[in-house]
């Protein structure tokens, strides 16, 4: 196939990908403001795509210089192996929505990435990069969100500690408007740079640039499609996360919401690929918790957490599978070149 085309349709299945990847997070964005009845589900979702689209420009690309090489030794990488990776990812989180679950479309690509590239070359494939940092943040990622969030309620009942619940109610369901914008800017800024990192791959990889820098229009590209994807919602799972994980008020939208933005964008200067799932599942577990332990459905918690656990081996083996579908059907995948 020609380079040229060849480098077109894997684009276009990366913007897919980052497209699912927005309907896939919506809920993460939208969900606590939507429990709380500050917004309608519509507007909520205009108000995330809107944040998540001006967040290009603002954090460089750190996080796609990790994703695109930070995991995968592009030695051994062809466009034929990305292509997998983005297959392995795009299948792992339509599973997962509709199974209501709201596991990391971040490690979904990673996992997928990963065993494609494990198809293509064994473990030669793989570098040691930034697994060890990612691997550990599946745990500390929602660790940081829960403990802010409980931090930030603490603070909050000592600061309103002689206004009433409704008069605390009535501040916070303007002050959640600031919190969500906040968290869907730092899900776009972190989240679309992994697709750009894919796209910045399939150009390097294919010989269309000659150093691996991410391009204006791919920036553009990454972001308008996440934007488009949370526009369009995913609502089996905020179903999960705002309504069935525990009982939000304003007040905890706003706590979870500004605590899972603060770790985002944190994780972001530092060019790490965190899970944004991940971090706001932790952060509404812990505005939950400081009511009582039981106001958190910790076997559903549970169920979130195995998911999360199991996203990068299965994301890994439908890559896996992809790549030797791909093979099959077009011999030269299994080259070294294209």
């Amino acid at each position: 196939m020609d380079v040229l085309v060849l480098a077109v349709v894997i684009i276009t299945v990366a913007l897919i990908f980052d497209y699912i990847n927005g309907f896939h997070d919506a809920a993460n964005s939208v969900a606590t403001i939507v429990a709380t009845r500050v917004l309608t589900p519509f507007q909520a979702v205009v108000w995330a795509a809107f944040f998540n689209f001006v967040s290009a420009f603002t954090f460089g690309t750190g996080v796609a210089s990790t994703v695109g090489k930070g995991f995968v030794n592009l030695d051994h990488v062809t466009p034929y192996v990305i292509l997998a990776g983005l297959l392995g990812a795009i299948v792992w989180d339509l599973i997962t929505w509709w199974w209501g679950l709201p596991t990391s479309s971040s490690h979904a690509l990673i996992g997928g990435y990963a065993g494609a590239a494990i198809a293509h070359a064994g473990f030669h494939g793989l570098i040691l990069g930034q697994w060890p940092r990612t691997v550990a943040f599946i745990v500390i990622a929602p660790m940081i969100g829960l403990g802010l969030a409980y931090v930030l309620m603490i603070s909050i009942y000592w600061l309103f500690r002689g206004s009433s619940p409704t008069r605390m109610d009535y501040y916070f369901r303007k002050l959640q408007l600031l919190s969500a914008a906040a968290y869907s800017f730092a899900h776009g800024t972190n989240d679309a740079q992994k697709t750009m990192g894919i796209i910045t791959g399939v150009l390097f990889t294919s010989g269309l640039i000659d150093t691996f820098i991410v391009p204006v229009w791919v920036i553009l590209a990454a972001h308008a499609a996440i934007a488009l994807g949370t526009l369009t919602g995913g609502w089996r799972i905020v179903r999960t996360m705002g309504m069935k994980l525990t009982r939000l008020k304003p007040r905890g939208g706003f706590s979870a919401e500004t605590a899972a933005a603060t770790s985002i964008l944190f994780a972001t200067y530092l060019h790490l690929p965190v899970s944004t799932t991940h971090v706001i599942a932790g952060s509404i577990a812990g505005v939950g918790s400081i009511q009582r332990p039981k106001a958190v459905r910790w076997g559903l918690a549970t169920t979130i957490v195995w998911a999360w656990v199991f996203t990068i081996p299965a994301s890994a083996f439908i890559a896996w599978v992809s790549f030797f579908l791909i093979r099959a059907i077009v011999p030269a995948a299994g080259s070294t070149g294209l």
